[in-house]
């Protein structure tokens, strides 16, 4: 008897299921459901979640009568939101024509190789929509930061990626370059959930541990990125993603804003929110101004 009270008196921290909350907002009492309470604000996320998925949708059938092609490159600090967002877009998105690539550490093979060669054969096809979970990017922050490339090999891929690009750009590639900015307590607030969810723990890597150690060195990398890369024809867009929800949003409501495709929402309902979505050039004047005193910088 002692036991069945323990257990019945245990706490269980319930999540629902993203969309759980939406479905069942207009149930009705009866035998076998349990009311729980839902915040507002969760309800009105997975309605508006649903809404940007089905233009997705949209968008993608368009892509595969024209032919368009989209390369989505996510960047960011670690547990900025990357992963989240990738999963969000791509839900409810024929996999046929939907790629994620998220390269491990390149091979001995890979080494000997021109740097962007493996990512190259990983290119959208027609009607295609791809998104690189990293990228080349990594040679840019993680590689020189953790020191798994040379001084040489970064500067040079810093001169060498935007004529990289501009060529993907002029062969009517789609191109949208995100970076995710997380503040340093917020990272690490997620650092900790990851070792205490089971479901969260496939996330850690060692590389976690030093991120809030090397966490300047990262900001003068990020800087060093944007002043050499973020180009007219291959812009970086920042996400703040303090708030994982409101950067999944705003990152949709990006790329269908960037799109024209038949049957398109007004851009009333597709225009990001100025205090999520940040132009490579923005961040940068940010940058410049508070290099000086680290902690007003964003990550």
């Amino acid at each position: 008897m002692g036991k069945n009270n323990k257990k019945s008196d245990a706490k269980h921290e319930v999540k629902l299921l993203e969309g759980t909350a939406l479905r069942n907002s207009q149930a009705t009492k009866e035998d076998g459901r349990t009311a729980v309470w839902v915040k507002e604000s969760d309800l009105e996320y997975e309605a508006e979640l649903k809404t940007l998925q089905i233009e997705l949708m949209k968008m993608q059938q368009h892509m595969q009568k024209s032919g368009e092609r989209i390369l989505a490159i996510f960047e960011g600090r670690d547990a900025a939101g990357k992963g989240g967002t990738i999963q969000r877009i791509i839900s409810n998105m024929n996999p046929r024509n939907t790629r994620v690539v998220a390269l491990t550490k390149p091979n001995e093979t890979e080494l000997s190789q021109w740097y962007f060669q493996r990512y190259v054969t990983r290119l959208p096809s027609a009607g295609e929509f791809v998104l690189f979970d990293r990228s080349w990017y990594n040679r840019a922050m993680v590689e020189p930061v953790m020191g798994f490339c040379t001084d040489e090999q970064n500067k040079r891929f810093l001169k060498d990626v935007p004529m990289v690009e501009e060529l993907l750009v002029k062969d009517g590639i789609k191109l949208f370059k995100f970076y995710f900015s997380v503040s340093r307590d917020i990272q690490k607030e997620r650092f900790d959930s990851r070792k205490v969810d089971p479901l969260k723990q496939y996330k850690l890597s060692p590389v976690d541990n030093l991120a809030q150690d090397y966490w300047d060195q990262y900001s003068v990398r990020k800087f060093q990125m944007l002043s050499e890369t973020n180009r007219s024809f291959s812009p970086w867009t920042i996400i703040r993603s303090d708030n994982k929800k409101m950067a999944r949003i705003n990152c949709m409501k990006f790329i269908l804003s960037s799109m024209n495709y038949a049957d398109k929402l007004a851009d009333k309902h597709l225009t990001p929110d100025p205090q999520i979505i940040v132009s490579g050039i923005d961040e940068l004047r940010h940058m410049e101004e508070n290099l000086l005193t680290p902690a007003k910088l964003h990550g």
